[in-house]
């Protein structure tokens, strides 16, 4: 009670603008949230407050009392309501009675407008008054400063809504039409927030959904049909995974959602580029990828490598054809949303957040940034993770801007199909010899969780420990230390990434964490668990030299593996890489600066070179520091002993297919392998002979 009481004696004095009481409530798009909208508790059930209100919210009461949801909503629990007012729920109803184009699609079809359209003697209205009320509803309490920094939040329907902050008004906005006019109204049994509008989700694979747009995609739609993706773009979810035993308690899905993500020009940007019809974009396409499997010349090193024939016929379907390579890097074969496509987590102020996704042509990479609250696609800086300054990012000279990059339109272009979303971009994306000789060429940093699409397209990517105690029916998990624990167990084959060779003795766990209590990149971890052996796809990167690291954090308890590299998942394949690496080793920090005699680590902060002749010591060593790019406890990585980089390999790579290995060499059934993000550094970087890696 001491806890409700404060937490409303807070909002209480933000309503009255009491500014010295500090609640981080925004840290994007906008500083300020509108706050005249926050409520005082009152003791009331969701029900409760639905019908104590009814000329507000008695229509969405009889769609949840059709399916029996008025009953749940008044009793215990814990729950999230959007409760939709009365004229956003006829003004809903009444679109759908009144589209006689997409009559087919299953939430349409009503037998009067209005709220006398969903009445007993229409068969649909059932499946209809489901689904509007379960996509309404979380099986956990989400308050309004959470959602306000951007969330994915999967819904009792199962399917993911958005939300974001409106850059003009401060609203909260939830999905693309929903406005918040009343939030964080506590109540028994959970949080109400009031919206001005129902939140409408899409019933059609994302191609028919692009094809559906008034914002105008009819080029690109139609040469979606013409190569064939737009048939192809049709996977919704599968089952076709290993099922595990649970008797240890965690959360186990019981379905893969599978999906994808579009960034698309609309027809007014092909215009603004000379493109008017999909001839027009037939000829940019041939321009663009015609010569770029060149012997000698070409920058497409994997089609390259591989005497692949570039094709500029009307073969639309043959997947090497210009057209279809152009639409392909444009494609993710997983969902993201919007405000997940760059995660902003616990990074010093001073960076530039970055993301790296694959994309559906073959073995390549595009680059997302956040700057200044835009996304931007393949942008390059010069000499990015270089510096001519010590333990700083370097002087302004160095880092000119190569390219812009190609902005997205926003949250507000965001489009959510059945599976997946589309983004609307204003320029062209193209894989251009820039792409792997310049946007590409610099350290590739890439969390654990963007190694796996599954991730993502199940929203398990961030989710919060709350959200993973609510989808494992308020149940918590155990194995070894990890008591009470709400972790995510990764069955064998539900990553298409990844190979399990030994079954259930390889315990493989998602930890979500939502704060600095772990010194992770971006917060979360994959944490593997027992006598493991596993092998995960690398992404793909241009030819070149590099090496090859691996971020983690020591602890005692870890166990000692060694690492093996090949060009499949078959164990014929796999070459062991130096010694094996021992995850239980925690160096020593010692109070004489002495480095650690295993790691070579020391305290960096009290050396007059700021750790530059220690940081040789520890590459020798085959470590690295943590980077000083995140914080632990307000704290940079790189100041904390248990965070290290361990230096793989250092070799050449071909832009192909290459896995890793990780075999425990100790017999401990409840030792652990820890992966928090892996790094692609080439040798140019590493080994710059003008200036250095910088620290972050």
């Amino acid at each position: 009670m001491t806890k409700n009481i404060k937490n409303h004696l807070v909002k209480g004095l933000l309503a009255c603008g009491i500014a010295a009481v500090a609640v981080p409530f925004v840290t994007s798009c906008k500083e300020d949230i509108d706050e005249s909208n926050l409520y005082t508790f009152t003791g009331e059930t969701i029900e409760d407050y639905l019908l104590n209100r009814s000329d507000q919210f008695s229509s969405f009461n009889y769609i949840l009392s059709r399916i029996d949801y008025d009953k749940i909503l008044s009793a215990y629990g814990t729950y999230t309501c959007f409760a939709p007012n009365n004229e956003s729920v006829a003004e809903y109803l009444d679109s759908l009675y009144n589209d006689t184009v997409n009559i087919n699609v299953p939430h349409n079809g009503l037998t009067a407008p209005g709220i006398e359209g969903l009445g007993p003697d229409n068969p649909k209205s059932d499946s209809l008054c489901r689904d509007i009320a379960l996509y309404h509803l979380l099986n956990t309490k989400i308050m309004g400063v959470n959602m306000g920094n951007g969330m994915t939040i999967k819904t009792m329907l199962g399917r993911d809504i958005n939300t974001s902050i409106d850059s003009v008004s401060g609203a909260l906005l939830v999905s693309r039409g929903a406005k918040v006019t009343s939030m964080d109204n506590e109540l028994e049994n959970g949080v109400l927030h009031e919206i001005d509008h129902v939140i409408t989700r899409s019933n059609m694979l994302i191609a028919g959904e692009m094809e559906n747009q008034p914002s105008g995609y009819t080029i690109f739609t139609q040469a979606l049909k013409l190569t064939g993706l737009a048939d192809s773009l049709s996977n919704i979810s599968h089952t076709d995974f290993d099922k595990v035993d649970n008797g240890k308690g965690f959360y186990i899905p019981e379905k893969c959602e599978m999906g994808y993500t579009i960034f698309a020009e609309t027809d007014d940007v092909l215009a603004e580029n000379g493109i008017h019809s999909i001839t027009d974009l037939k000829a940019y396409a041939d321009k663009v990828y015609g010569k770029c499997a060149e012997p000698g010349t070409g920058w497409y090193d994997y089609a390259r490598n591989h005497n692949i024939t570039i094709s500029t016929g009307n073969d639309y379907k043959n997947p090497w054809n210009t057209l279809s390579m152009y639409l392909r890097y444009h494609i993710l074969e997983y969902k993201v949303a919007y405000n997940n496509l760059v995660r902003k987590c616990n990074e010093v102020s001073k960076v530039t957040a970055v993301e790296f996704y694959e994309t559906m042509l073959p073995y390549t990479l595009l680059k997302i940034t956040r700057n200044s609250n835009k996304f931007r696609i393949n942008r390059w800086v010069a000499n990015t993770s270089l510096t001519d300054m010590v333990a700083e990012l370097g002087t302004a000279a160095m880092h000119t801007v190569k390219l812009d990059g190609i902005e997205l339109e926003g949250f507000k272009g965001q489009v959510a199909a059945i599976n997946g979303y589309i983004h609307p971009i204003k320029g062209m994306l193209v894989y251009n010899q820039d792409v792997p000789q310049g946007v590409l060429y610099e350290r590739i940093r890439m969390d654990d969780t963007v190694l796996f699409g599954e991730m993502m397209s199940n929203s398990f990517r961030g989710i919060t420990t709350a959200q993973v105690k609510a989808l494992n029916g308020g149940k918590s998990g155990t194995d070894g230390r990890h008591a009470g624990c709400d972790y995510i167990r990764i069955p064998p084959r539900y990553f298409k990434n990844m190979a399990i060779y030994n079954g259930d003795d390889t315990r493989f766990y998602y930890f979500a964490h939502t704060d600095d209590g772990w010194s992770n990149y971006q917060w979360d971890e994959f944490n593997c668990m027992g006598n493991y052996d596993f092998a995960f796809r690398l992404p793909p990167v241009p030819d070149g030299t590099y090496e090859l690291r691996i971020g983690y954090t020591t602890e005692t308890v870890r166990g000692m593996l060694q690492f093996y590299l090949g060009s499949s998942s078959e164990l014929s394949s796999m070459k062991a890489l130096d010694i094996p690496v021992d995850m239980r080793i925690i160096p020593a920090n010692n109070a004489n600066l002495t480095p650690d005699v295993v790691t070579g680590w020391c305290d960096w902060t009290r050396l007059d070179d700021k750790g530059v002749e220690s940081d040789a010591n520890m590459r020798n060593l085959g470590y690295m520091r943590g980077p000083l790019f995140y914080t632990f406890r307000s704290n940079p990585a790189r100041s904390h002993p248990q965070d290290l980089r361990r230096i793989i390999t250092k070799q050449e790579f071909k832009q192909g297919d290459y896995w890793l290995r990780c075999k425990s060499v100790i017999e401990n059934p409840q030792g652990e392998f820890h992966l928090d993000y892996i790094e692609f550094c080439p040798e140019n970087v590493y080994n710059n002979t003008r200036y250095v890696e910088d620290m972050y």
